[in-house]
């Protein structure tokens, strides 16, 4: 079984920065692919950013590319969204999610149904 807890979650202006953790227990997090979701009010689930198990790999959406930047440190068992020049269309529950199964070290899951596990999610708000 794994856990994810996402923190770094908040209010920020727009143009600011924010840094979001995920912290997750259990060995399995070494081998997989994690990702970085968000679902702002009324729309659906989008994948924002993903990084393979060994971190050499990453996927951005369009809309993130630039601005965002996923890593992991595999001996913390944590990944990182490093989120610069933040918009308001950027407001969201942010989620990280885990992919368990092992294709290659640098494959990056990119449909959510490829996720198993879940955080509960923290909220980025930012203002105009």
């Amino acid at each position: 079984q794994v856990q994810l807890v996402e923190s770094g979650g908040g209010l920020v202006q727009g143009g600011g920065s924010l840094r979001l953790s995920c912290a997750a227990s259990g060995r399995t997090f070494t081998v997989a692919g994690v990702g970085w979701f968000r679902q702002a009010p009324g729309k659906e689930r989008e994948l924002v950013a993903a990084i393979s198990s060994n971190g050499g790999s990453t996927n951005y959406a369009d809309s993130v590319k630039g601005r965002f930047t996923i890593s992991r440190d595999n001996a913390k068992l944590t990944v990182y969204l490093q989120m610069n020049s933040l918009k308001p269309e950027d407001t969201a529950v942010y989620y990280c999610a885990l992919d368990p199964t092992y294709y290659s070290w640098n494959y990056v899951p990119s449909s959510s149904s490829e996720y198993e596990y879940w955080g509960q999610g923290t909220q980025v708000t930012v203002s105009s």
